[in-house]
């Protein structure tokens, strides 16, 4: 990060001294140096950044080399049509720490004859997606001569191992995460749920984390095209969060710029009217930066401005348009926190260390607003509340315990009176129940302080053993006539009692019908009469599998990486102040 700051740094002073490294007197005969003269910039530009001139002197030659093979290329390419394609090496992939490789192609050539050796997915750097079985010329996919692509290592089950440039086998992280699924199998999951907005099948609507909203909550109107593209964008960007929990960046990056494309395909009305397409550009480039992929630099700043302009859409100029909404801010200022961290790492990577201090100050104000007070945190999930609700609630309410509690309680208490609740909470809480359990078991039961003391009393049970007669009792508290909901969620969550308890509980007691296997009287769609489920529905289970059930979940970070990330900024600022 500190060689590319400086750089940036000696290359705007060249730009703004107009002066060429690659003629004389810089470049002499032969393409050696001109040593005298290199001398003398690097001592004056020394003193300008106020930094050893030996140091800017290797700076320098550098720049110079790379302005000469830039030349040489661009003749080699104008004589023969061989184009240089720079590809972007996986840290873990390539020896003698090369980070980049420069290949020689020609662009009426196939993705398959440039890939050689590499079995991973090739992105290009203004990222279009290079499909590398499509048939499609190099220069069809948008490839040209110093076009830079990135080698993503792709572990998925499907795309196979991946080998780097020299042949080494790369197949163990391959195998040790071969139940994941690919991109191609996450898309084709997806693509069955946004079939289900079609006349004669299931609504969409009925699979309540694939709902498209505004920020009010209220369902939008779209076509129906429009909303495929959406649901697909969507399902795709959730994917790549779940692999970035995984610190799979790789992965992640994969299904996130599928994501893009897909979002591509909304109108511009759309995308202004929800906040999805503004977090995933800030997604994309947090893996940039968890990639260590500094040459995406235009391409990060660019995506940033996106993001920025998306929430300026969403929340307001002063973010007053969500406190209207929602009633505070505080949940979404983590958001912020990750653009204005982002902006501050470009910053300095382009030599801007002034711009890139002040971002870095607004994150630390934010930083220290937004991460969770531990005692704090403990007093609400003593409560009953879970972590994750108490990081939320916290800073939904500036650290106020017990607002954060009443906030909690209340989001919880939708369907439920005042005087019910009230009355409720307090009697199910004599009884040693949790807050935060109470209040659903209330929710469920419609305020029925009887039916939600059952619920309860039914719901420890099949948390405490994984009770299957309490779980079948809990079921049928819920109204479930057909009697098949224990039956899918239990298949939705792998026989796991407790996560198909909480699964109902979180869908107001039934499972989302993208999820749940046919009936006897529904026709299936599998070609086996052996009553297994179809693979259309095996498939929708698989992606189902890393959708959050909670709306909030993109929000609740933990702010530990983020951290780091500011200490490693702070880091090089201080040193580069410094001279």
């Amino acid at each position: 990060m500190a060689e590319q700051n400086v750089e940036a740094k000696v290359k705007k002073l060249l730009k703004q001294d107009k002066i060429q490294l690659w003629k004389a007197p810089y470049t002499l005969d032969g393409q050696q140096p001109g040593d005298e003269h290199m001398q003398e910039l690097a001592e004056r530009y020394g003193v300008l950044l106020r930094m050893p001139g030996s140091e800017i002197a290797g700076t320098l030659e550098v720049i110079r080399v790379q302005a000469l093979r830039r030349g040489q290329r661009n003749q080699t390419f104008r004589e023969t049509n061989m184009a240089t394609v720079e590809l972007l090496l996986p840290r873990d992939c390539n020896k003698d720490n090369k980070s980049r490789l420069f290949l020689e192609t020609r662009l009426d050539s196939t993705l398959l004859h440039l890939s050689g050796f590499f079995r991973p997915f090739l992105q290009f750097l203004t990222w279009l997606i290079l499909q590398p079985d499509s048939g499609l010329r190099l220069d069809q996919q948008g490839v040209c001569n110093h076009s830079k692509m990135m080698v993503l290592k792709v572990s998925a089950a499907g795309v196979g191992p991946s080998t780097s440039q020299d042949g080494s086998d790369a197949t163990a992280a391959s195998q040790s995460t071969s139940h994941d699924h690919s991109v191609q199998r996450t898309h084709r999951g997806f693509q069955i749920l946004s079939e289900r907005g079609k006349p004669g099948i299931d609504s969409l609507q009925t699979t309540p984390f694939l709902e498209v909203a505004d920020q009010k909550g209220n369902p939008l109107k779209i076509p129906h095209k429009e909303k495929k593209a959406l649901i697909l964008a969507m399902g795709l960007h959730e994917k790549g969060r779940a692999l970035m929990k995984r610190k799979r960046h790789d992965d992640a990056l994969c299904h996130l710029l599928q994501a893009d494309l897909h979002f591509s395909e909304c109108g511009s009305e759309l995308l202004g009217a929800v906040d999805n397409y503004g977090v995933l550009q800030l997604d994309i480039v947090w893996c940039y930066q968890a990639l260590e992929a500094l040459s995406c630099l235009d391409d990060g700043r660019e995506r940033l401005r996106l993001a920025e302009d998306c929430f300026l859409r969403c929340y307001g100029e002063q973010q007053q348009r969500l406190l209207m909404i929602k009633g505070n801010t505080g949940r979404e200022e983590v958001l912020f926190l990750r653009l204005h961290l982002l902006q501050s790492l470009l910053a300095f990577v382009d030599g801007n260390d002034h711009q890139a201090q002040q971002q870095l100050d607004q994150v630390e104000l934010l930083y220290t607003r937004l991460c969770p007070d531990t005692d704090k945190m403990t007093q609400l999930m003593v409560l009953g509340f879970s972590e994750r609700e108490a990081r939320l609630g916290l800073r939904a309410c500036h650290g106020d315990v017990h607002e954060a509690a009443m906030l909690i309680s209340n989001q919880t208490q939708v369907t439920c009176s005042p005087g019910q609740t009230k009355a409720g909470l307090a009697i199910l809480a004599e009884a040693g129940y949790a807050a935060r359990d109470a209040a659903t078991a209330l929710e469920r039961a419609d305020g029925n302080v009887d039916q939600a003391f059952q619920v309860s009393t039914l719901t420890s049970r099949v948390a405490a053993g994984r009770d299957h007669e309490a779980f079948t009792f809990f079921c049928r508290s819920l109204s479930d006539p057909a009697g098949r909901q224990p039956d899918a969620a239990l298949a939705l969550t792998g026989g796991d009692v407790q996560l198909a308890t909480e699964l109902l509980m979180d869908n107001r007691g039934a499972v989302p019908s993208a999820a749940t296997p046919p009936s006897e009287e529904e026709p299936s769609t599998s070609s086996s009469s052996t009553g297994r489920s179809s693979p259309s529905c095996e498939l929708v289970n698989e992606v189902l599998e890393d959708i959050p059930h909670h709306e909030d979940d993109y929000l609740d970070l933990t702010l530990e990486e983020e951290m780091q990330l500011i200490n490693t900024i702070k880091t090089h600022l201080a040193r580069s102040l410094a001279h």
